[in-house]
């Protein structure tokens, strides 16, 4: 299928699906995503990380570490996305954080060498107010009372496989005699 190029990407694992990420007031965010048609949930959590000099984006633009977490192996990865709009309404991946701290930079650089998980996200809806807290007790009512605001839209994520990396941690630790 690569015809001779590079073979990365051949075999990338592709989730398709929902997610439901609420914005807490004070920049962080968690919500979840579903992986469709399999409907397999997995935990989404961010923090915004602080631009150390003046960034020339837009007042809306911001880095975000986000985790993504298999409750199944209680696995969790970590990857840098950008956001764009004020309540978080689009993030994709990064290819560079100049301006952010050195150990952000350091970070996005390192995931170029290593396998790369690609995340894409576009809110579809935006939930405020009732609505959002609605939707916050129906689904994270650990949130509720939080005055957060909710984003329901596709999500897309590249390159994640955490039954792959069980199993390659699992030869790993296997004793050899």
């Amino acid at each position: 299928m690569g015809g001779g190029r590079e073979n990365r990407g051949v075999n990338e694992k592709v989730m398709k699906g929902v997610a439901s990420i609420a914005l807490l007031p004070n920049g962080s965010i968690s919500g979840h995503f579903i992986h469709l048609p399999h409907s397999i949930c997995f935990g989404l959590s961010g923090i915004e990380l602080a631009c150390e000099r003046e960034c020339s984006r837009g007042e809306d633009y911001r880095l975000i570490k986000l985790t993504i977490i298999d409750y199944n192996s209680k696995r969790e990865r970590d990857v840098i996305v950008e956001c764009k709009g004020h309540d978080a309404a689009r993030f994709h991946n990064i290819d560079h954080a100049h301006g952010w701290e050195n150990a952000v930079v350091n970070e996005v650089e390192q995931k170029h060498q290593k396998n790369r998980i690609m995340v894409s996200f576009v809110c579809e809806t935006l939930k405020a107010d009732q609505a959002a807290e609605d939707h916050v007790r129906q689904f994270m009512p650990k949130l509720a009372g939080m005055d957060a605001v909710v984003n329901v839209g596709e999500m897309t994520i590249k390159g994640l496989d955490f039954e792959a990396e069980g199993s390659d941690e699992e030869q790993a630790t296997m004793p050899t005699e």
